[in-house]
């Protein structure tokens, strides 16, 4: 992918043979020495380098892959540790499991030993892996960890069992917004088990024997060992390496979240505000391929800082006298730029996740505020007040969903002052605002291309169109004339009679309880 930085165009993706090259060696292979020890069943020197490098040559494999489809991966370490974690501890969880489940079938002696491999929960990795990174890496770890499975129990058909429940699990979850979706993907690996195993028995010859329904039972086993695994590792992996997953993020757009109620009641212009920014932002996401969840929720989040200062955001006003105009131009723009400090401090008090703090600190890039340059302007006589002072901090969107969030931003902030929104100002009124950011240069340090940004401006077009409809009259209703007044003056009249009525229906009552 090529960016532009500073109208350089700059490639996004580092080649493999740079100055990080021996420590990525190292890395692998410490990886796959640890892999090799996690499937090695009779220990030997031999053995130990044999396994080490075949897992060398599969890591290898899958760090290309994500090299080429998710390279901010190998910007963070602690992703990486997550990765190599999950491949070395899925392939223990499954020794173990298997090591159980053999005895228990020695010690019954009622289930078919050779089927207990059967009952191994290797797909919990493939699920794990698509909730914490993506789709993509689940499908090259699927992959990974199948071949290393058959390696390690010598039975090439069992790759095919591991590789297609693994896939299973990971296409179970890719969507996934409750934690119940676990529980119906850890079904879904069931069904898919016992088909393969009964097609691998088929293979063999065994269809038709004892080892059937044995198989059965062990693939049963394994779906749901998966979904206790997934759900019991789940929280625990989100919070020591610091991974927002859906279920996260959806937990955080719930309204009784301290800083949701707080922006309802101290900001209630900028929680309205940042509701419609979601929308614009969840609506476009989906166009240019992002996250629409993690956009819609860095929305609601992403104006939290004025809360601290909630008067001196227009939309939050009122009608009130605008506490700017007692103010110079300077002091006002400091005022106005502080909400992305305090927004970022309120977001790391609350432990909100990094990708949305992310997201608040870049939602107005290095743009300058310019209606209180241009009041600097009028208010200075010669020269030009400094553009710097008048600048937000930065820095620029780093990823798309932040971009999404600065245009949706700037988009319904202007489309408040349209006076009759028709859909041809609308669409002008958008046009000209992404333009001008584009043009800033706002844009220059995130993926988005002039295909995306043609696509955004259509559907936010289309989601203010929505917005800004018309209604038609209601009959017998004259809003804003003086009828108005005098059915009001009907409507207390009539209230007033009827509040005479009952106080002395009222007191009739009181007189015969007394009675």
């Amino acid at each position: 992918m090529i960016n532009m930085k500073n109208g350089i165009p700059q490639d996004s993706s580092k080649p493999f043979f740079s100055q990080e090259l021996p420590v990525k060696i190292l890395f692998l292979f410490a990886a796959s020495l640890a892999v090799s020890l996690a499937i090695m069943v009779d220990f030997s020197l031999q053995r130990l380098v044999g396994g080490t490098l075949i897992g060398f040559v599969l890591l290898f494999i899958l760090y290309r892959d994500i090299m080429r489809y998710k390279p901010s991966y190998l910007n963070n370490y602690n992703m990486l540790l997550l990765l190599v974690l999950m491949i070395v501890s899925t392939l223990v969880i499954g020794r173990v499991v298997e090591y159980l489940l053999k005895n228990l079938s020695i010690g019954t002696g009622f289930i078919d030993v050779d089927t207990a491999v059967f009952g191994i929960p290797i797909a919990a990795g493939a699920m794990l892996i698509t909730l914490l990174f993506d789709f993509h890496t689940a499908i090259t770890f699927s992959f990974t960890i199948s071949l290393l499975t058959g390696y390690w129990l010598q039975d090439s058909t069992y790759s095919i069992y591991s590789f297609a429940g693994s896939l299973t699990a990971a296409f179970s979850v890719i969507r996934c917004k409750r934690r119940s979706a676990i529980l119906r993907g850890g079904f879904y690996v069931i069904i898919v088990n016992i088909l393969i195993a009964l097609i691998i028995l088929l293979s063999k010859g065994d269809l038709f024997t004892t080892k059937a329904l044995s198989a059965t039972v062990f693939a049963l086993f394994a779906g749901l060992t998966v979904s206790s695994i997934v759900s019991m590792m789940l929280p625990l992996l989100e919070y020591v390496f610091k991974v927002t997953t859906d279920i996260s993020l959806l937990e955080l757009l719930d309204l009784n979240q301290p800083l949701m109620k707080s922006l309802m009641i101290n900001a209630p212009g900028t929680y309205h505000h940042s509701v419609i920014v979601g929308n614009l932002v969840e609506s476009a996401a989906e166009t240019v391929g992002v996250n629409p969840l993690l956009g819609r929720v860095s929305s609601y989040y992403h104006d939290i800082g004025k809360i601290k200062m909630p008067d001196y955001f227009v939309e939050n006003q009122g009608g009130a006298p605008n506490r700017h105009d007692k103010l110079t131009p300077h002091m006002s723009s400091m005022i106005i730029t502080n909400h992305i400090k305090e927004g970022v401090e309120l977001a790391k008090q609350h432990k909100l996740p990094q990708s949305i703090i992310d997201i608040i600190q870049q939602h107005h890039g290095t743009s300058v505020i310019t209606y209180f340059y241009q009041r600097a302007k009028d208010q200075i006589h010669e020269g030009l007040p400094a553009e710097d002072d008048y600048k937000y901090a930065g820095p620029k969107p780093q990823t798309r969903v932040a971009a999404l969030v600065m245009m949706a931003d700037a988009v319904e902030a202007a489309s408040r002052v349209l006076k009759d929104p028709t859909p041809a100002r609308i669409a002008a009124l958008v046009d000209k605002i992404i333009n001008h950011i584009f043009l800033d240069g706002q844009l220059d340090e995130c993926e988005l291309t002039l295909k995306d940004i043609s696509s955004i401006k259509q559907m936010f077009t289309y989601i203010l169109t929505s917005i800004f409809h018309k209604r038609i009259d209601y009959p017998g209703f004259d809003f804003g004339h003086a009828n108005t007044h005098k059915e009001q003056s009907k409507i207390d009249k009539h209230k007033s009679e009827e509040d005479r009525k009952g106080l002395k229906q009222g007191a009739q009552a009181a007189r015969t309880a007394a009675v």
